[in-house]
């Protein structure tokens, strides 16, 4: 008798260590195409290859990296600089820049040979799409592009003209694209590409959770969380945390900053609060079903994530967010989904009048802007698989889990 055929497929995700949105993205579309793979495939193999491009692609790139991540940590205001420089240069659009670039790049197609190339980040789509027609990938591969921004005060480098496809988080990223030449029928708006974790039931229970790290099970619990840089006014806003009359606890995550780690230590010790202090959690789909309140920046991924989990958000606005998320801002705001920390004391009243939620699983979502789509990693993995082959079509009678608890 024959054996069955089986489709096999590469997948190359493409991103960059600016921040870690995009990584995390990447590893959401990674995770979420395996899970499909597992219910939905019906005889098709998905290998999945990830490659941080743009800092690997050449030593200066890594110092634009490098750069960009010095300021997140040190001086978020001159984020806006950096902004307004690459929007000037627009080193991703440059013959020059190519010419350092492309190189690396096009070595790594043809290493590699994927079906599909998908890219997770602005600085990417531009390389990508040049470098396929360099070396015929182009005839052979579909570049898609998944914007990571959820509004439409993004990086103009997401608009990629060459993509086949453009996945973008909602109304007001579609509606930037095609004022930027994007034609519409290049563009699918399916949700925020967050980990299929952030959907399904948390691997452990709250009080339990809050037990392992040393804290009260059944206290009000705050995450301050620096991001994956560790910047952002979050010391300052912890500080005025022992202004808080009720009583309260703090997870504090500090992201690869080592200075703030200690700062932070130092500081637990001599506040009346307990705290966790973490450099960073491997699991913060738990850590969000476990906390009742997260003060951050807007990080597109990292407030999504939140959104998941029904998480209410206080938002750093001490130092003025860049561009792409004061957008976000806006948004989460307007639609009740969080609060401004415009001085650091501003944490102290929203900590007051917070009324925690017993089982926040429950609470409905905003359909503004498609703020609803929680699960929408699974549609963004069935579009990537889809371009593999015009052949394959996903199960829709096997679905993974979308359910939180």
């Amino acid at each position: 008798m024959l054996s069955k055929q089986v489709a096999k497929f590469k997948i190359a995700l493409c991103f960059s260590d600016t921040g870690g949105g995009h990584r995390s993205a990447v590893d959401a579309v990674a995770a979420a195409i395996l899970d499909v793979a597992s219910s939905e495939a019906r005889g098709h193999e998905f290998e999945i290859i990830t490659e941080n491009i743009v800092e690997n692609s050449h030593p200066i790139n890594r110092r634009f990296v490098d750069l960009y991540n010095y300021f997140l940590r040190h001086n978020q205001n001159a984020m806006k600089y950096y902004y307004w420089l690459i929007h000037q240069l627009k080193p991703n659009e440059s013959d020059l820049s190519y010419k350092y670039s492309g190189p690396y790049v096009e070595r790594f197609l043809i290493e590699k040979e994927p079906d599909v190339v998908v890219s997770v980040h602005p600085m990417c789509n531009q390389y990508l799409a040049r470098a396929m027609k360099q070396t015929g990938f182009d005839r052979t591969a579909k570049l898609i592009t998944i914007v990571t921004d959820p509004n439409g005060e993004f990086w103009r480098g997401w608009a990629s003209l060459d993509a086949d496809l453009t996945i973008v988080p909602n109304d007001l990223g579609r509606n930037q694209l095609i004022a930027w030449g994007v034609p519409h029928d290049k563009i699918r708006t399916l949700g925020m590409p967050i980990n299929p974790d952030f959907v399904k039931p948390p691997s452990m229970g709250k009080e339990e959770f809050r037990h392992h790290l040393g804290l009260y099970r059944d206290r009000l619990t705050v995450c301050i969380n620096s991001g994956w840089a560790g910047g952002g006014n979050m010391m300052d806003i912890y500080k005025e945390m022992s202004a808080v009359k009720r009583p309260v606890q703090a997870i504090f995550l500090c992201g690869h900053n080592r200075g703030l780690y200690e700062k932070a230590r130092r500081a637990s010790r001599k506040s009346s609060i307990p705290t966790a202090v973490l450099p960073f959690h491997d699991k913060m789909s738990d850590l969000m079903s476990a906390v009742d309140l997260m003060v951050t920046k807007a990080g597109g991924l990292t407030s999504f994530e939140a959104i998941a989990r029904r998480l209410p958000l206080a938002l750093d606005m001490i130092t003025p967010p860049m561009p792409q998320e004061m957008g976000t801002v806006e948004l989460l705001v307007e639609n009740g989904m969080a609060k401004k920390v415009q001085t650091p004391s501003d944490v102290v009243s929203i900590i007051e009048e917070l009324q925690p939620v017993e089982d926040r699983s429950q609470i409905k979502l905003p359909e503004a802007h498609c703020l609803d789509r929680a699960g929408a990693i699974f549609d963004i993995a069935r579009a990537v698989m889809s371009y593999c082959d015009p052949m394959y079509q996903p199960n829709p009678d096997h679905r993974p889990a979308e359910n939180i608890s």
